[in-house]
């Protein structure tokens, strides 16, 4: 006889087939407010060494394994490996690169609208929810011929770029969009933004994106000029 299935097995069974959902979609929109729900998701993901993994900064939940597991799936060499994504080297140096060309200014983007949004309901009588600005909305996008002429030389010239593209782009981590590549559902899910930003800002890239990003701001600030006197 079949069972109906609950939302809870439902959202988990769907979590794993597509990998990633939107926050909006319904039943994620569900769990995301019913701590109930939530917990029943975990619970059945759990039970097969898995857990949901959401980020208020980023546009959608994914799955993940539990920490207790990953040693039984990976065994040792996975756990020591720089990536269990099969990533080349070079492939999880683009990666960062893009997380960092990506994520840490829409971190900045989205705090900042969050702390003006705050300001102004400080003089409002009656104070409503502001909820924190969607990724599709301040997520930046990385020119790919600015990518390439910045870090091509680094990251293997652009055959080997293109290749490593593809590759984030199936596991996604990005979306292509002609010549802009785009936030993915994962970027900002799967890497650990507490661990990772500070190594970067405070190391050798951190200065290298500092001029990347200040070149980037001149270009768009001189087409900005160039359109205005049109």
């Amino acid at each position: 006889m079949n069972e109906a299935l609950d939302d809870a097995a439902l959202l988990a069974a769907e979590l794993l087939a597509r990998r990633w959902l939107p926050r909006q979609h319904k039943r994620v929109r569900r769990a995301l407010v019913d701590a109930e729900l939530w917990q029943a998701v975990q619970d059945r993901l759990a039970q097969v060494g898995l857990r949901l993994i959401d980020n208020i900064h980023a546009d959608h939940v994914s799955v993940a394994l539990l920490r207790r597991a990953e040693a039984t799936v990976f065994g040792e060499a996975g756990l020591n490996a720089n990536n269990n994504t099969e990533l080349p080297r070079d492939g999880v140096s683009l990666l960062v690169v893009l997380w960092s060309l990506i994520v840490l200014p829409k971190r900045e983007r989205q705090a900042a609208r969050a702390a003006t949004a705050e300001a102004e309901a400080q003089d409002e009588m009656f104070v409503a929810e502001r909820p924190m600005p969607s990724a599709a909305d301040v997520s930046p996008l990385v020119s790919y011929k600015a990518l390439l002429a910045d870090f091509g030389t680094q990251l293997g010239k652009k055959t080997r770029m293109d290749a490593n593209l593809k590759r984030l782009e199936t596991h996604g981590f990005i979306v292509r969009r002609g010549e802009d590549i785009a936030e993915g559902p994962l970027l900002d899910l799967l890497l650990d933004y507490d661990s990772l930003a500070p190594r970067i800002l405070d190391g050798a890239l951190g200065d290298v994106l500092a001029r990347t990003r200040e070149k980037a701001e001149a270009a768009q600030a001189a087409e900005a000029h160039e359109s205005t006197q049109d």
